[in-house]
């Protein structure tokens, strides 16, 4: 696939994610190296909806460790259970957060930063990573972004 997207404008949330999609896997298939994979489905995200950031966060030892994001400077580490993404690596299920500063232990690694939602991949049934997609609008995420997600998340799965 050519290094372009064609995400249709003033189209609804579903159709969006519809188009873009297809487009992630044409852009990922016959590319092996995860961290290329996870760099573009990152830009895809934060170009196709204009999250405030978009980003990938890989189990390591005892810790969620930053990896490929679009966006500002991120938190580096976060422990299992602590925040919005060690609770979506602790419980292994999608977390949708309406209002940040409501999420017990949220960690604000940018003020600006108002909803989220997180999602988990696994290899060999374990959670392997997150991504995390945070948001400058309070309730910017619904179900329709966790399903439509999560289907980003079962390509992910493929190649980890």
């Amino acid at each position: 696939m050519a290094e372009s997207l064609l995400i249709p404008e003033g189209v609804s949330k579903i159709e969006k994610y519809t188009a873009m999609l297809p487009q992630i896997e044409a852009l990922i298939a016959g590319e092996d190296d995860i961290v290329a994979n996870l760099a573009n489905m990152a830009a895809v995200l934060k170009e196709s909806f204009g999250f405030f950031w978009v980003g990938f966060y890989i189990v390591k030892g005892d810790q969620l460790v930053l990896g490929p994001f679009q966006g500002p400077i991120a938190c580096t580490r976060i422990n299992y259970g602590k925040g919005v993404c060690g609770t979506a690596w602790k419980e292994a299920k999608t977390q949708l957060v309406p209002d940040v500063d409501a999420f017990p232990g949220h960690i604000a690694c940018s003020s600006a930063s108002k909803s989220e939602i997180v999602l988990p991949a696994f290899k060999d049934g374990q959670v392997a990573l997150v991504l995390d997609v945070d948001s400058d609008v309070l309730e910017d995420f619904d179900q329709e972004d966790a399903d439509q997600l999560e289907k980003l998340m079962r390509m992910i799965e493929k190649f980890l």
